[in-house]
């Protein structure tokens, strides 16, 4: 699964620690996980037990820094990962943003057949064709 990322630029070593990351490449594509320890200006500790995300060290190419950020010291053992995600309830928060929204559009439409393909252009078609008239009798009336 290729997900899409905005360009952002990273932040400073002392504001990494605790940021909720998506990883975009790799077996853990599209999960989120947090960001334990800088290990070099290429490479993080990343860990999240809660999305299956394993602590490993992650090349920062291989993931896009999101605006989430939980409270953590560094080096944080999982348990500590754990209980920050779901206390400060990331998934939720996540979920709200229209970023994880874009993200689930695509899937959703990977999964259309062509006959559900169809059907939904000919509502935008019945759609368009209602606004036009409407716009064209308003357009008419000055």
């Amino acid at each position: 699964m290729r997900v899409t990322t905005p360009t952002r630029d990273l932040v400073a070593e002392e504001d990494e620690v605790g940021r909720v990351v998506l990883i975009n490449n790799g077996p853990y594509s599209g999960k989120l996980c947090i960001v334990v320890d800088v290990v070099d200006q290429n490479r993080a500790l990343v860990d999240c037990p809660n999305t299956g995300v394993p602590r490993q060290a992650l090349n920062f190419k291989w993931m896009a820094l999101t605006d989430l950020k939980v409270k953590l010291p560094r080096g944080a053992r999982s348990k500590y990962v754990r209980k920050a995600f779901e206390d400060e309830q990331v998934a939720d928060n996540w979920s709200k943003t229209a970023w994880a929204k874009r993200i689930a559009r695509f899937e959703r439409r990977e999964t259309l057949s062509d006959f559900d393909r169809f059907k939904i252009k000919q509502l935008k078609q019945k759609k368009s064709h209602v606004i036009r008239r409407e716009f064209n009798k308003l357009k008419k009336a000055t």
